[in-house]
């Protein structure tokens, strides 16, 4: 994003790729004042009428440098009216990239990601990583980076705000030697076995994100798997707010997010690969309201497995999914520091493998 100074006023950029869309670009002025000046919006989106684009600029010009996308969506929307075809964008994608312009929001290609992908770790490890990885991000101590993660043992993970004897059924869980644990994040359980299931984070700066909700967040960071899928593996798959990932066919997976107050945001996603479904039934308590919700009248047929959506082995898929990250973004191969990995253990031992943690919320 770049940002130039000049005598009574600030030039901002901003821009926002639309998930499955367009991207939008709206480079501005900010006087003295703090009012939007001189805006202008550009992408390779498509608009009727043509003089529709000069009606966003000036629905946009004069508006508070304080205003929220709401706002600015509003503004917009009553500036076009119902005549305007806008297509692979919307009024609130520009209101979105204008506050990002003024948030000083940053772009995929403006930083180094790093991609970590090591061998199998213990559950508890998994979910100390993330926090330490999420952590050192924040802190300026490691680039942005892509985690493929590997399961050393099957579990359940939940959300950090699910009641456990709500989520998990502990008689089912011990006859099939499954380790309960529970991540930072919010959102439901996971399954997981292992060579079962693909799960990946991303921890990156806020500044990623700044100008967009929780909910526009999390399309906007899986936009990357979604061109994967689409594009590399043949699958057509889309985002279903606020967090899965689905097809025709079915669910694939779902995301969760935990934003840091010292500036990171830690973003994973787990999808299935193959599913032992009479298995995850006995372990996970997933009620009729949540199943009905989902529009579906058995938890068998909630997922449904790439396996058998592809064809492909377990490890082709995530080679075809790093190679597009690879491609859209840039990535340097890393590994763990043995800080992080210190740190790590020392944070599993004394928080994520401990029954205060994992029964937070009983």
């Amino acid at each position: 994003m770049a940002t130039a100074q000049r005598a009574g006023r600030c030039d901002v950029h901003g821009e926002y790729k639309v998930p499955g869309g367009k991207l939008v670009v709206v480079d501005l002025e900010v006087d003295d004042a703090e009012t939007l000046r001189e805006v202008r919006v550009s992408g390779d989106f498509f608009l009727e009428p043509d003089d529709a684009l000069e009606r966003m600029n000036a629905a946009l010009a004069g508006m508070p440098a304080a205003s929220d996308t709401p706002r600015l969506t509003q503004a917009l929307e009553a500036a076009l009216g119902p005549e305007v075809v806008m297509l692979g964008f919307s009024a609130q994608a520009v209101a979105i990239a204008a506050r990002r312009a003024l948030a000083r929001a940053t772009d995929w290609l403006d930083h180094d990601w790093h991609l970590i992908h090591d061998g199998p770790q213990e559950p508890a490890l998994h979910m100390a990583i993330d926090e330490v990885l999420a952590r050192e991000v924040a802190d300026g101590r490691r680039p942005p980076t892509l985690r493929i993660w590997e399961w050393a043992a099957p579990c359940v993970v939940i959300g950090s705000f699910q009641s456990l004897r709500n989520e998990v059924d502990a008689a089912g869980a011990e006859r099939h030697g499954i380790t309960v644990v529970r991540r930072i994040s919010g959102g439901g359980a996971m399954f997981i076995e292992p060579g079962n299931t693909i799960t990946y984070s991303l921890y990156a700066p806020t500044s990623l994100i700044h100008g967009m909700s929780f909910t526009e967040s999390y399309a906007y960071l899986d936009d990357w798997v979604l061109g994967a899928l689409n594009e590399d593996l043949g699958i057509k798959a889309w985002y279903q707010p606020l967090n899965d990932i689905t097809s025709d066919a079915g669910k694939i997976g779902g995301a969760a997010q935990k934003r840091l107050a010292t500036g990171a945001v830690l973003h994973h996603v787990t999808m299935a690969y193959d599913i032992d479904a009479d298995k995850m039934v006995e372990v996970l308590r997933i009620g009729r309201e949540k199943l009905s919700d989902k529009g579906t009248p058995s938890a068998k047929k909630r997922v449904d497995p790439l396996r058998r959506q592809t064809g492909l082995p377990r490890e082709e898929i995530i080679e075809r999914m790093v190679a597009h990250f690879r491609k859209r973004y840039g990535l340097v191969d890393h590994a763990l520091t043995a800080a992080e990995r210190e740190d790590s253990e020392t944070l599993a031992r004394e928080k994520f493998a401990t029954r205060e943690w994992t029964a937070r919320v009983p």
